[in-house]
């Protein structure tokens, strides 16, 4: 695929539909970086609510009428988008939840995206106070998102997505993690016994690396 033809062709279609539908309050696409399948490409919209799904696609249509009225060109635009893309593909839908870091940064190069899909346990707890004094304190991760099923192949996912500027801060952020964690559970023993809950939320998870287009973030 010829990514700056594909890029081109999206910011189109950002620039003329997505950029100017207000019930899509969020979209990007992100890229393969360390995925089982280097061809990968996730797209995503965020919405407020699951009504507005429906009434986005209706205004989405209606800005495509707006945008390429002539058919011909129309045809011919999709067309061409749609030749870069494999005709399989897959759906979900999650919701959010409230354990949200918002992206701080400055960089104006691509983010990178780690995206750690877990299967939720049995019990446990202590997630609010790890968030609190891990995650939200951690300043090697730019933003930090949540996610829980609401459609797709299992009920029992939760995601969780950690944004960096670059792939060696991931490590760096590891590091800073057990720093943290040493700084707030200064008890070994209460820390142990709160870390022995902990594992209980998530019972194994899968990693995937992932990068933004800029131009098409919104």
């Amino acid at each position: 695929m010829d990514f700056t033809d594909w890029r081109k062709t999206e910011e189109e279609y950002y620039n003329k539909v997505t950029a100017k539908n207000d019930l899509i309050i969020g979209s990007g696409y992100y890229m393969h970086y360390f995925t089982p399948d280097d061809s990968e490409i996730l797209s995503v919209s965020v919405y407020n609510s699951w009504e507005d799904i429906e009434k986005a696609n209706e205004i989405t249509n209606k800005l495509v009428m707006e945008a390429w009225p002539d058919e011909a060109k129309r045809t011919a635009f999709f067309e061409k988008q749609n030749s870069y893309y494999a005709p399989k593909h897959s759906d979900e839908i999650y919701a959010s939840m409230n354990y949200t870091k918002p992206v701080k940064t400055d960089s104006k190069e691509p983010l990178i995206y780690y995206v750690k899909k877990n299967k939720s346990g049995r019990g446990g707890s202590g997630y609010k106070e790890y968030f609190d004094n891990v995650t939200m304190k951690n300043s090697y991760v730019k933003g930090f998102y949540t996610m829980r099923h609401r459609y797709g192949s299992n009920s029992r996912d939760v995601l969780e997505v950690s944004v960096f500027e670059n792939l060696a801060d991931i490590e760096k952020s590891f590091a800073e993690n057990t720093k943290l964690e040493d700084a707030h559970w200064t008890d070994k023993a209460k820390g142990d016994e709160f870390f022995k809950k902990y594992a209980k939320l998530f019972a194994g998870h899968g990693d995937a690396i992932y990068r933004n287009v800029p131009s098409l973030e919104k």
